[in-house]
């Protein structure tokens, strides 16, 4: 556990390092992100211009579930998606050769090799958002409603990352797999929406293939202090089952990768 954290410790230092280098870029990026994370409220505010409530939202609480995915928009960019994306052209090229030869396990050090700190600062913007959604809301949260809020978002962070395991390691078969990325970060979008909005096969698929209920709307109900501790739970079970699929695929993936000196 030592050895790893070290290797974190280094590997965020040296990814800050970087960033100073082009500190300008650090902070366009931050006021893009601000930026942008404006311009997303936008539709959202159209929308319930016409309709006081949407599938039982008002718009002060979709907004909370605005401030989740862009809080988990922010993690993924900053910080999952730098590092397992490198992958690819590591397997590509063969160099993933020298990481599996290091005396560490090797999903965590391709999940931790690098980091875009000017991309978290999202995580910042979306606590802007949260005080917007209270201000609308004219009440603030319960500490046990931020408590399993909090919760909610350790369980959407795994999965987050475990669905993208997934879709890495298909990079071990096919090596080109831009499509499939871009096919997840479209479908990540939807996230922005309380999950209630979508009916039929959307919602199975938003529920359990791809739970963006959990990473986005369940943090949201928590804070809103109406989530049920047995919907809470079975979204911990469902996180502890997608990590268990993202390790099961990688092994076997990692297992089957042909080095490039082979």
């Amino acid at each position: 556990m030592a050895r790893h954290l070290a290797v974190l410790r280094a590997n965020l230092r040296l990814s800050f390092l970087i960033a100073m280098q082009y500190r300008w870029e650090f902070m366009l990026d931050g006021v893009m992100s601000i930026g942008w994370t404006a311009a997303a409220i936008i539709p959202l505010y159209l929308v319930f211009e016409e309709r006081p409530t949407i599938a039982g939202w008002s718009y002060g609480e979709a907004l909370l579930v605005m401030g989740w995915f862009t809080l988990l928009d922010g993690l993924l960019k900053g910080a999952i998606n730098p590092s397992l994306v490198t992958v690819i052209e590591q397997i590509r090229t063969g160099t993933l050769d020298f990481v599996l030869l290091k005396p560490a396990d090797a999903q965590f050090l391709v999940s931790t090799a690098r980091f875009h700190p000017w991309k978290l600062l999202a995580v910042g913007a979306s606590f802007a958002v949260f005080g917007y959604a209270y201000s609308i809301l004219g009440v603030g949260p319960t500490w046990s409603g931020v408590a399993q809020a909090v919760g909610m978002l350790g369980a959407g962070v795994i999965v987050l990352y475990s669905v993208w395991i997934v879709v890495i390691s298909v990079a071990f078969r096919a090596v080109r797999i831009d499509n499939l990325r871009y096919l997840f970060e479209t479908v990540f979008e939807a996230g922005r929406w309380p999950s209630t909005v979508f009916k039929g096969v959307l919602s199975f698929l938003f529920t359990f293939v791809i739970p963006l209920a959990l990473m986005t709307t369940y943090p949201a109900e928590a804070l809103l202090g109406r989530l049920p501790w047995e919907r809470f739970l079975a979204g911990w079970a469902g996180a502890l089952v997608f990590a268990g699929i993202a390790r099961f695929v990688w092994a076997r993936s990692i297992a089957s990768y042909t080095s490039a000196s082979s």
